[in-house]
């Protein structure tokens, strides 16, 4: 399940919880991005996942990579929040393919990665 943050009008926020399928991203994350898109022709988004990425079913993987194929050149800051290593390792590569500037963050970093995407800090 993925639920969206209430957060400031430049960015979309998420969070993930137990099982995450196609239906969460197609009901809540597409509609969203989509949204933010036509509002600021960028994307600046934010996901915590208070869920094992193992919960996140093929489905949601195949939305989540189709969200970010039809709008490569839209994607400004990304950031994931999440205690995993690898995760956060993994999401810090992610800018040197990828158009736009993505970043891990752990948890009890919430409110730097907030500020980050929101584009308060650098």
């Amino acid at each position: 399940m993925i639920h969206q943050i209430d957060t400031t009008d430049n960015i979309v926020a998420f969070r993930a919880l137990a099982e995450v399928t196609k239906e969460d991203f197609l009901t809540a994350v597409v509609p969203a991005v989509e949204h933010l898109v036509k509002q600021t022709n960028e994307i600046n988004f934010l996901l915590v996942l208070d869920t094992d990425i193992k919960n996140f079913t093929a489905g949601a993987w195949l939305q989540d990579a189709l969200l970010g194929l039809k709008h490569l050149g839209k994607w400004n800051r990304a950031a994931i929040i999440t205690d995993t290593d690898e995760i956060i390792s993994f999401t810090n590569g992610f800018s040197f393919i990828v158009p736009g500037e993505f970043r891990g963050y752990k948890k009890v970093d919430f409110n730097k990665a907030l500020n980050w995407v929101e584009g308060n800090i650098s």
